[in-house]
């Protein structure tokens, strides 16, 4: 079974109409809705905004359904120039970038006494992705590197300098790295995908309305694909 995480009504809307044999479960105050795409067995929830709210979401597709994958849809803001409002970024690992033990003499982001300074997502759904958005995403652009997740909107180009700088990511965005986590923890594999809604910069609270539909549109067509294929 495959866990499917969005933070966000608009992120899961569309996945959920295209489910059969569907059935509800309510945990944590969230809905589970489980049942086939594309022919595979899933169960898809929102999770709501925030790392807190994604790491227990996690838990609960690891402690109840048992899932074998975990895929975080969802959209984010662009740290490098290179990606555009649209485009999908891919995960090969994932960190909080607002994770600060410095005093402790831990570099930024990394969280005390774990045993790795990022959490690196699946090889296998990766290429498998990587694959599926080249097909049916062939008017955008697609890459490959590190998200970085913080409780914070970046909507400012001294913060997004700041992040970028540090940890060189190429989104940031508000869940990704908490499911990361979990999913590390779980042994579950998992993969984050983020459809660019806008520049993470002082442009971001204008470009956020006016291209969330086109990113999302973007995301869900690349997540069918994936469990198409899975």
């Amino acid at each position: 079974m495959i866990g499917i995480i969005g933070a966000m009504d608009e992120e899961v809307a569309q996945i959920k109409t295209s489910m059969k044999e569907v059935h509800i479960y309510k945990r944590a105050s969230m809905e589970f809705v489980s049942g086939y795409i594309n022919g595979k067995k899933a169960v898809v929830v929102k999770s709501g905004i925030g790392k807190v709210n994604a790491a227990i979401c996690a838990q609960i597709l690891a402690d109840v359904f048992e899932v074998d994958a975990i895929i975080n849809t969802g959209i984010a803001g662009s740290l490098d120039a290179r990606i555009d409002i649209g485009d999908i970024v891919l995960s090969e690992d994932a960190l909080q970038h607002d994770m600060d033990a410095e005093a402790f003499g831990y570099e930024p982001g990394q969280i005390p006494r774990m045993d790795t300074f990022s959490f690196e997502a699946d090889k296998k759904l990766i290429m498998l992705a990587e694959k599926c958005c080249r097909e049916v995403c062939t008017d955008i652009n697609v890459f490959c590197g590190r998200v970085v997740s913080g409780d914070q909107f970046i909507s400012d180009g001294q913060t997004k300098e700041k992040i970028h700088g540090r940890f060189g990511g190429l989104c940031t965005e508000m869940e990704g790295a908490a499911i990361a986590q979990a999913a590390y923890l779980n042994n579950i594999p998992f993969l984050i995908v983020r459809a660019i809604s806008d520049k993470a910069d002082d442009s971001a609270h204008v470009d956020y309305p006016t291209f969330e539909k086109r990113a999302i549109q973007n995301s869900v067509k690349l997540l069918n694909a994936i469990i198409r294929e899975y």
